[in-house]
Parts: structure tokens; C-alpha cells; sequence
């Protein structure tokens, strides 16, 4: 014992790459009773291996983390950068127990995915989509889908590496950041960035035209369309999509959303109210 605790335990930045290469394959084995748990496992053997030689604590170690565990994939990094630090601490013999790292587990994964969704999903998908969207609808061809591609994960992969690295330095003084409020904050500033630019792309893809004509004279004829465009641009997509939301409020479903609106745009031209 006195021999282990002059050589301390402590992995190598060679074990944490190789553990944020497994990282990807977490959800590769999903299940439904423990949800990622075999994942996650399997991203922490290489700490494991390293941290405990003896075969019954490295079967001690392997079991904790076979518990329910279910979070947003990307922030699974975060959380795999604290267990990593807290395995590490209760190797060396420090004052960590196997509860201790239980506990934080099941405490970060809840309030992560919470936060990720909006800023990941919401946010910054929404706006690199966007962004390539844009590209391809103005002629540049391949060059979209090779920005979204590359741009996604570059940003992905980079933030899960940054991450882990941040979690595993800290440790337990992330719980301390997370829980000072931040995470709300940053739900917050997500949400309304992510409605900025979903109404910004409103009016630009979400097209309709009205037909009817309002008045002719000797220098032209006004039509309702162009008379709106002058008023309020963009009011009949906004008020397009704030229906579509309502219904989807109303837990119609996304299908019948579409079948509806194709059914009015196709009677509407019939009609000749759109054009």
C-alpha cells in the first residue's frame, strides 16, 4: 500500500484521447432499461484499465458505471471528463467513494441534456443549417452541404474533446460552476438567439403569394400582395407559421400539418388567391 500511494495513479493524455475516441460510439449499444449505460462503459474502460490492475476492482469500477445512465451525447463528454477526475481521486485513495461518483453522475446527466437540446438543437443546428442553406440556394452547389457537414463537426468534435479536457482538470468544481446559475442563463440566451433566427428565416423560405388585385390604373395595378409588401413584408409566412405552431400546440400532428397546408395551397391557386 505504501509503495501505491508514492506512485499515484493518474491517467495519461494518451488514455484520455482514446477515451474521446470512444466517445462516439456511445449510443451504439442504447437499450431500454439502462438507456447509454454499456456506452458509457465502455468509453471509461481505458481510464479503468489504467486505474485499477487488480481484476476485482477494475470489475468494481466496470459495474458502477453499468447503472442507468442517459444523457444529450454531447454533453456526455463533460460528464465523462468529471467521473474521469472523481475514478481518479478514488484510485489514489483520496476521500471519494463509489457513491460520491454515482451521485454526481445521475446529477449532471439530467441537467446537461436539459441545457443542450435548446443551445445544440435549437440554436446552433438552426443557424449552420441556415447558413449552408443559404449557400446552395444562391448557387454555390456542393459548397452547403460540405460547410454544414464540415462546420457541424468540427464544432461537435471540438467542443466534446474541450469538454472532456475541462471536466477531467476541475473535477468536482464544475458542479460548483453548474450550479451557480449559468445553466439558466445560458438556456435563456439559447432560446432567444434560436427564435431570432427562426424568425429571420421565416420570411425568406417560407413563401406565399397573394393574387388578388386591388386597383388598376393608367401607371399599373396594386395588388393586395404587393400592397402588404410595403406595409408589413413577411406577414402572411409569419402568420403561416404561427398557425402551423398553434396547431402543433394543440397536439395536431406534424403530418396532418403538412396534408393541410398542400390542400389550401393547391386550392388557393385553383381559386386564384394564390399565386
Amino acid at each position: 500500500m505504501a509503495d501505491e500511494h508514492k506512485t499515484p495513479r493518474q491517467l495519461t493524455l494518451g488514455d484520455q484521447f482514446l477515451i474521446f475516441g470512444r466517445s462516439g460510439w456511445e449510443q451504439a449499444a442504447w437499450n431500454y432499461p439502462r438507456l447509454q449505460n454499456l456506452g458509457f462503459c465502455y468509453v471509461m474502460i481505458p481510464a479503468i484499465k489504467r486505474l485499477y490492475p487488480e481484476k476485482q476492482d477494475a470489475a468494481k469500477a466496470a459495474e458502477r458505471h453499468l447503472e442507468l445512465f442517459n444523457t444529450m451525447p454531447y454533453m456526455q463528454s463533460l460528464i465523462t471528463g468529471v467521473t474521469l477526475s472523481l475514478e481518479e481521486d478514488h484510485a489514489n485513495g483520496q476521500d471519494v467513494s463509489a457513491a460520491d461518483i454515482r451521485a454526481v453522475k445521475v446529477g449532471m446527466m439530467g441537467s446537461l441534456a436539459g441545457v443542450a437540446d435548446p443551445v445544440w438543437w435549437g440554436t446552433l443546428r438552426p443557424i449552420l443549417s441556415a447558413f449552408a442553406a443559404s449557400l446552395a440556394l444562391s448557387g454555390f452547389g456542393i459548397v452547403g452541404p460540405l460547410v454544414f457537414f464540415i462546420g457541424w463537426n468540427v464544432l461537435r468534435l471540438t467542443f466534446r474533446w474541450v469538454a472532456q479536457r475541462w471536466g477531467y482538470r476541475q473535477g468536482l468544481k464544475v458542479v460548483t460552476v453548474l450550479s451557480s446559475g449559468v445553466l439558466q442563463k445560458l438556456t435563456l440566451g439559447a432560446s432567444i438567439v434560436g427564435m431570432f433566427v427562426m424568425g429571420a428565416i421565416i420570411p425568406r423560405w417560407t413563401r406565399v403569394k397573394l393574387a388578388p388585385i386591388m386597383a388598376t390604373s393608367s401607371h399599373g395595378s396594386l395588388s393586395l400582395q404587393s400592397m402588404l409588401d410595403q406595409l408589413l413584408p413577411g406577414l402572411v409566412p409569419l402568420l403561416l407559421t404561427l398557425g402551423c405552431v398553434w396547431l402543433l400546440r394543440r397536439h395536431v400532428k406534424p403530418l396532418w400539418l403538412l396534408v393541410g397546408v398542400f390542400i389550401i395551397g393547391l386550392g388557393g391557386y385553383w381559386l386564384g388567391i394564390f399565386r
